[in-house]
């Protein structure tokens, strides 16, 4: 002192500084759980704690969840989801729709829904056999194999006898077709196109030469007599009509149906060799009757039974021996 006046100093307090950290504590907290994982007697997936030691587990600071509780069930469903589809990409489904069919009809699957084709029931097949177990899987493909065995039974004598008859009927048919289709390989090209040209020729020159009103419900289905000379009509109504050609004039009503005709056929020898009391048509019903008929009667001369439902189509075999029915 020196002075009347006198300075004080002081020192004001130091303040305390915030310390930040900059990086993650991931690592310290992974460290932290595997050490209480370890010496916890809580049991877990190896592989959850394999990953966690391995740090492909993201484990956020602060959660103290046992490992029960951090797998959730979401989690679970979606790890056998994957399973499934790895299983699914290894299996091989056939791709002859029939035996898809044959697999999904063995593990008690439909074999087919609605709007599904052939490419969606192979995948349905894939997804099934990926989900069932390896009891299932092989049950399936055993009877996809019975579905290929081939098997026989034991037909009737007159079956045998028919057969033989279609044979010696149909060879020599075939072999002079098939001669005629030789023949017809060694015509030059030209000459075939002029053929096929002059074909399309007449048929752009063909015009309506008459109609009919054939019957007051829709006419289903007609056939020309062998001979060409008379057309038969079948229709909703029930009614088979025969018209003469080219007038179109009513010959005859066939009556005997009761409900929707399918078809009508001409008998291949029809007006050509047989007599007029022979049978001479077929025709089809929607109740699954079948019903012969000549040409002299407006009533059926005999009914085929054997349908239990609708007959939709007949047919004549070239011989006139056999009538052909299908619903």
């Amino acid at each position: 002192r020196t002075h009347d006046t006198f300075t004080l100093q002081y020192s004001a307090p130091a303040v305390k500084k915030s310390r930040l950290f900059y990086g993650s504590l991931e690592e310290k907290e992974r460290q932290r759980i595997t050490m209480e994982t370890a010496s916890s007697a809580t049991t877990g997936s190896d592989a959850l704690k394999a990953g966690i030691r391995a740090g492909n587990i993201n484990i956020s600071s602060g959660e103290t969840m046992e490992m029960e509780e951090r797998v959730s069930e979401r989690q679970l469903e979606a790890l056998a989801e994957f399973e499934r589809r790895r299983r699914a990409r290894q299996i091989t489904v056939s791709t002859d729709d029939a035996e898809v069919k044959a697999g999904l009809r063995a593990l008690g699957e439909p074999i087919t829904l609605f709007g599904e084709g052939p490419a969606d029931r192979r995948e349905r097949l894939r997804s099934v056999l990926s989900v069932v177990g390896p009891d299932d899987e092989e049950r399936a493909k055993r009877s996809r194999d019975e579905c290929l065995q081939t098997w026989y039974h034991e037909g009737p004598a007159s079956l045998k006898e028919a057969r033989l008859w279609l044979a010696r009927y149909s060879l020599p048919r075939s072999m002079r077709r098939l001669e005629a289709a030789r023949a017809l390989k060694e015509v030059a090209e030209a000459t075939k196109t002029i053929r096929q040209q002059e074909l399309h020729k007449s048929l752009r020159n063909l015009n309506n030469f008459c109609s009919q009103i054939g019957d007051d419900r829709p006419i289903s289905f007609c056939h020309f007599s062998p001979d060409s000379k008379m057309l038969a009509t079948a229709s909703w109504s029930g009614l088979c009509k025969l018209w003469s050609v080219p007038d179109c004039a009513l010959i005859r009503t066939l009556r005997g149906h009761n409900t929707n005709v399918g078809a009508v056929a001409f008998r291949p020898q029809a007006g050509v060799s047989l007599d007029r009391s022979d049978v001479s048509l077929a025709s089809c019903a929607a109740d699954g009757t079948v019903k012969l008929w000549n040409l002299e009667s407006d009533e059926p001369v005999a009914d085929i039974e054997g349908h239990s439902d609708r007959v939709s189509r007949v047919s004549w075999h070239p011989s006139g021996r056999f009538l052909g029915t299908t619903w």
